[in-house]
């Protein structure tokens, strides 16, 4: 099992959260810098997401390193269960691994009731013809993803997809 620190570096305290990350055991530690990303405030966080592997473990020092919202904390959540990975919370001890699952699921979606519609970031939907437009144009997977505003991922998803069709 991996396990995969994640911080944003906000403030002087974010370096004392990659020191915990980095005590706790994880193999490798990613930091967000706000501005670096090409307007993209989630850029590292999404490349984690994309390339996690089954049985991984993304750790974080405070749910709220995740997102400004529940909607998106439960979305980070909803992209590790599809690849087959875990959650863990330092501060909070909190798991997605075994039965705590399901409650922290739970008390996230009643609290993402009660927020106003809107504050989840949404990526607008990459339409496969641009993606391969641009392909046939001789720019790469990567470019393509960040000119669309999508994951490289979605690019990778979409250039199969293509090609067995």
């Amino acid at each position: 099992m991996l396990q995969i620190g994640y911080v944003r570096l906000r403030d002087e305290g974010s370096t004392q959260e990659t020191a915990a990350l980095k005590a706790m055991g994880c193999h490798v530690v990613r930091a967000e810098e706000p501005g670096l990303s090409g307007g993209d405030e989630t850029a590292v966080l999404d490349s984690i997401l994309d390339f996690i592997g089954s049985g991984d473990e993304l750790v974080v020092t405070r749910l709220g390193q995740l997102g400004g919202s529940c909607r998106a904390v439960l979305e980070v959540l909803r992209r590790l269960e599809l690849r087959g990975a875990t959650l863990f919370v330092l501060e909070q001890e909190l798991s997605t691994a075994g039965n705590g699952a399901r409650a922290l699921r739970a008390a996230l979606e009643a609290v993402a009731e009660l927020e106003p519609a809107g504050l989840a970031r949404r990526r607008r939907p990459a339409e496969a013809d641009q993606i391969l437009a641009l392909q046939r144009a001789g720019v790469g997977p990567v470019e393509i993803a960040r000119r669309l505003g999508v994951s490289r991922m979605t690019v990778w998803r979409k250039l199969k997809a293509a090609v067995e069709a």
